[in-house]
C-alpha cells in the first residue's frame, strides 16, 4: 500500500496544493493534526482537502479539537480508535501529549493519565499515527526540550506497530529512525511516502 503522510499544515496554501497534487498516487493518505492555527479558519482549510477526503485518516492536532475536526471533514478521524485499510490497522490519538505550558490561547491537550487510558484497549496496530511524539523520538523543542509523552511511547513499544508518524514539534520535523521494530518519524508539512 502506498502511503503519504503530513502533520502540521497549519493553514498553509502551498502546503495543500502539495498534498492534493501527490496524493493522486497514493493509496492511502495520513494527517497527524495541526490543520488550524489557533482554533481558526478549520473549515474552509478542510474544505480544500475535500478532494482527498475519502483516502485521508486523521487525527486532531492541539490547533484544533476532535469535534471541530468532525464538523470540517467528511474524512476519517482517530481519536482513541482503530480502523482497517488495505488489511493494515490504524491506530490513532490525536491532541497535545502531555499539554504544553501555559499558552495565550487554548492548546486542545490530554495529560499523560488520559492518554494511557484512551489507548489502553488498541491492542495490534500496524501503523500508530499521532499528534504528540513518543518521549525522546523527535520531541526536541528548541527553547523548551524535550515535550514527548511517556504514556505514547508506552503504548509504541506495547503495540510495536510497522510505523509510527506524529508531527507537533516543529523543530524536528523530518527527523526518524525505528526504535524496535518500528519505524517513526515526526513528518512535519511536506509529504512524506511509505510502502507498506
Amino acid at each position: 500500500m502506498k502511503i503519504l503522510a503530513v502533520s502540521d499544515l497549519h493553514l498553509s496554501a502551498s502546503a495543500a496544493e502539495a498534498l492534493l497534487s501527490a496524493a493522486g498516487g497514493a493509496d492511502l493518505v495520513l494527517a497527524a493534526g495541526d490543520f488550524a492555527n489557533q482554533h481558526e479558519a478549520l473549515a474552509p482549510y478542510m474544505a480544500r482537502l475535500a478532494p482527498i477526503a475519502d483516502k485521508m485518516i486523521c487525527v486532531p492536532g492541539n490547533n484544533e479539537s476532535l469535534e471541530a475536526l468532525q464538523d470540517a471533514t467528511r474524512a476519517e478521524i482517530l481519536h482513541g480508535t482503530t480502523t482497517t485499510r488495505g488489511g493494515l490497522i490504524i491506530a490513532g490519538l490525536g491532541g497535545g501529549v502531555p499539554p504544553l505550558p501555559p499558552l495565550p490561547w487554548h492548546s486542545w491537550d490530554l495529560s499523560e493519565d488520559e492518554a494511557r487510558d484512551m489507548l489502553a484497549p488498541i491492542e495490534h496496530a500496524d501503523i500508530l499515527m499521532l499528534h504528540s511524539p513518543p518521549a525522546g523520538l523527535g520531541d526536541n523543542h528548541d527553547a523548551l526540550g524535550h515535550l514527548g509523552s511517556v504514556a505514547l511511547k508506552e503504548a509504541m513499544l506495547r503495540l510495536e506497530p510497522r510505523l509510527c508518524v506524529f508531527g507537533h514539534i516543529h523543530d524536528c520535523w523530518g527527523q526518524a529512525g525505528t526504535l524496535g521494530a518500528t519505524e517513526w518519524r515526526n513528518l512535519g508539512p511536506d509529504p512524506v511516502w511509505f510502502d507498506l
